[in-house]
């Protein structure tokens, strides 16, 4: 099915785009969230009237986007959770755990912006991924441990080895 694009979406194309997708994807997801359009005359027609409404539109969420990004450069989120001896986790740190533990901290963020693989199933350091808009996105850490002090030993265990990896490179 050939669609117009009404947004950046990534790994398919930018706003105003036309694109070939299968129609389950088009119907199911694209169409309802008005990601996209039908590339029909008529949708081909208003998309061309609506250009200039709806990169303003995108404008204002990269800017939104990207004062948010820049308000969370090198923040960490500290979890504290019940482990086995092993490390292992009683549970998961899951999506919900990290925007709610960033919301915590003071900044507004919805739990779809947060890009987890798979759950954390470990004590440790994770970084994770927030994609605050298709084009803008940050990365934080996320401390996972039995206590506060655990945490403080684990953040500066972090820090020494990502001194060593910066240090390491220059050595050789």
């Amino acid at each position: 099915m050939e669609i117009i694009l009404l947004e950046h979406i990534e790994k398919l194309g930018k706003m105003g785009d036309r694109v070939n997708v299968k129609s389950g994807y088009a119907r199911n997801y694209l169409l309802p969230q008005n990601k996209a359009l039908r590339a029909t005359e008529a949708n081909v027609a208003y998309f061309e009237k609506q250009k200039a409404e709806l990169e303003a539109r995108n404008k204002a969420l990269f800017d939104e986007a990207t004062k948010k990004a820049e308000e969370l450069k090198g923040f960490a989120a500290v979890l504290i959770r019940q482990a086995a001896e092993t490390g292992q986790l009683y549970g998961s740190v899951s999506i919900r755990d990290i925007a709610s533990a960033i919301n915590e901290a003071g900044f507004s963020l919805e739990r779809r912006f947060v890009a987890l693989d798979k759950p954390i199933k470990y004590l440790g350091m994770y970084p994770v991924k927030l994609s605050l808009h298709p084009e803008v996105s940050q990365t934080i850490l996320v401390n996972v441990a039995r206590s506060a002090d655990e945490a403080k030993k684990q953040a500066k265990a972090y820090s020494a080895e990502e001194v060593a990896k910066e240090v390491a490179p220059e050595a050789n």
